[in-house]
């Protein structure tokens, strides 16, 4: 692979996640608002998306401080939300087997819902693309935006007050139906998506968001029968 289609790899991973880079844009605006009056000072709420980077855990763990939860639960709560990320890792592996191990562990910590959609999109087209290039394209740009409107969202907080109802949320909504759509090529990936919905609906209620690993361990079954037994005899 030469140096220039390495470069236009990367490149290629930033154009492709743009549309995901707006939908993220109003999440983490929000997460910055809401993270002041949480209990955060504005050092720590940018150390929080510098060091955290992950959009859900981030507001599940500022409500929970701002109820006065104690630091384990939180800790365990985030850590539950973010398991869906080990999912990610496996469907991965084979991809960045052979990888630098630190190059491995950076690709872990910048791993997203939105890189992984795009990246999984892009290797299911199975066109050629280095693959490192892409996904750090990718990668590195959701992560650059996130801390941008973090900011920005702290720079807007004290001077729009009610900027967090404003209804912006509805853009990530928009932004996962985007990102799971694409993905769904068959009647398993359909089925899988569909039980999913309706048991993260029903376990909605659970814990410490264990309604979501419910949900995702559901619909990984519900794919599994159907591709194992609803195949038409040949």
């Amino acid at each position: 692979m030469s140096r220039h289609s390495a470069g236009s790899d990367f490149w290629a991973g930033i154009r492709d996640t743009l549309p995901m880079l707006i939908g993220a844009a109003p999440f983490g605006l929000i997460f910055g608002t809401l993270a002041g009056p949480a209990g955060l000072t504005p050092l720590a709420t940018l150390a929080m998306s510098l060091l955290v980077f992950g959009g859900a855990s981030q507001f599940i763990a500022i409500s929970l401080l701002a109820a006065g939860t104690g630091a384990w639960v939180i800790i365990a709560t985030t850590f539950i939300v973010n398991l869906r990320h080990a999912l990610y890792g496996a469907a991965l592996r084979q991809q960045v087997l052979a990888w630098p191990r630190a190059q491995r562990a950076l690709a872990a910590f910048f791993l997203t819902d939105e890189t992984f959609a795009i990246v999984i999109n892009t290797l299911g087209k199975g066109g050629p693309v280095h693959l490192r290039h892409y996904y750090f394209g990718s990668a590195l740009s959701m992560y650059g935006n996130w801390l941008a409107w973090t900011l920005v969202g702290l720079l807007l907080g004290d001077a729009v007050p009610q900027l967090a109802h404003w209804g912006l949320e509805f853009a990530m909504v928009a932004t996962f139906i985007g990102i799971v759509v694409p993905l769904l090529r068959g009647r398993a990936d359909l089925l899988a998506a569909l039980v999913a919905g309706v048991v993260a609906l029903l376990a909605h209620g659970l814990p410490y968001k264990l309604g979501l690993m419910v949900a995702a361990c559901a619909g990984i079954a519900a794919g599994l029968a159907m591709e194992r037994y609803g195949r038409t005899p040949s």
